[in-house]
Formats: C-alpha cells, sequence, structure tokens
C-alpha cells in the first residue's frame, strides 16, 4: 500500500494499492519498511552569561580577593554609552575600562561591579578580561563563511574589528 499526497483542503489521505502483482494464499507481501521519523527541531536557547575566573583575581579595600566572576553578552548600547564619557574622549585605552564594567555582572561576593573596580584590578586580570569579552562577544558574529569566486574552496573571513568595543 502506499500514500497519496494530501493537498490542503483536499480531505483524509486516502491509502492506494500498490502496484504490482496481488499475494495469493500461498505467497505473503512483506510489510513495506515504516518511514524514518522526521527530525525534531529543537529551538536552541542564546546563553547570554558566561562564568569566568581570574587569573589573580581582584582585591577589595579589605583584603579579600575575587577571582569568579560572570559576564553578560555586550549590547550596541553598551558599547555606544561609554564613547560619550569624558575618559574615554581623553584617552581611548579607557574604553575598554568602562565598557568591562558595564558587562560583568558579578565579581566573588561584591554588591555591584563597575569600572572603579575593573580600574582597579590587576594588568593581568584586565588583559585576561578583554581577551574573555571578545571570545564572549565575538562567537559566530564576527566571521563569515564565503566561497572562493576561482576554486570554489569555502573558507571563513573574519569581519569585526580587533579592538575591544570595536565591532
Amino acid at each position: 500500500m502506499r500514500r497519496t499526497a494530501a493537498r490542503a483542503g483536499a480531505g483524509p489521505v486516502v491509502e492506494a494499492p500498490a502496484p504490482g502483482p496481488v499475494a495469493g494464499p500461498e505467497q505473503t507481501a512483506a510489510p513495506a519498511p515504516a518511514p524514518a521519523p522526521a527530525p525534531v527541531s529543537v529551538p536552541q536557547q542564546l546563553r547570554t552569561e558566561f562564568p569566568f575566573e581570574l587569573p589573580r583575581g581582584y582585591v577589595d579595600g579589605s583584603g579579600t580577593v575575587h577571582r569568579d566572576g560572570v559576564m553578560r553578552l555586550a549590547t550596541a548600547r553598551d558599547e555606544l554609552i561609554p564613547l560619550r564619557d569624558v575618559r574615554v574622549q581623553e584617552n581611548p585605552a579607557y574604553l575598554s575600562v568602562v565598557l568591562l564594567g558595564r558587562v560583568i555582572t558579578s565579581l566573588g561576593t561584591l554588591a555591584m561591579v563597575h569600572d572603579g573596580v575593573v580600574e582597579n584590578m590587576f594588568a593581568s586580570d584586565l588583559a585576561f578580561l578583554q581577551d574573555f569579552y571578545r571570545q564572549v562577544n565575538a562567537e559566530g558574529h564576527t566571521r563569515a563563511a564565503v566561497e572562493c569566486p576561482h576554486c570554489s574552496e569555502p573558507f571563513e573571513v573574519e569581519l569585526g574589528g580587533s579592538r575591544l568595543g570595536e565591532s
């Protein structure tokens, strides 16, 4: 037996006899294999927060070292607002400090993380966070799959900027 395709609004699917010889009493037709189930598409959750551990750790005023933190994905607003900051306008290198202060949502037991906290981190921790920011925010967004027009070989090209806050 085979199924005939149902058209929209045409009613139920009708079984039609399969072409070929009809099985007699001594012949039994082999059952047709069941069609493979269609793959189920599961919606993918967007991951927006990423845990990290600082190489050295931020030391607060009481001497407590804070190493474990969480960084969220940056928004366009996160990258635009620091450009209006006077400190960034006077010294563009300060952009990463202000930007990291906006996207780090937690650090150890600190009640709040802001640019003043980032400003007082060790240089190695700041470098780590700048690299981590690039990894988190560039994932799947700054590379494009292309094909060579001459040999048709596929490859990827980098489209994003090279500095923190330059995407």
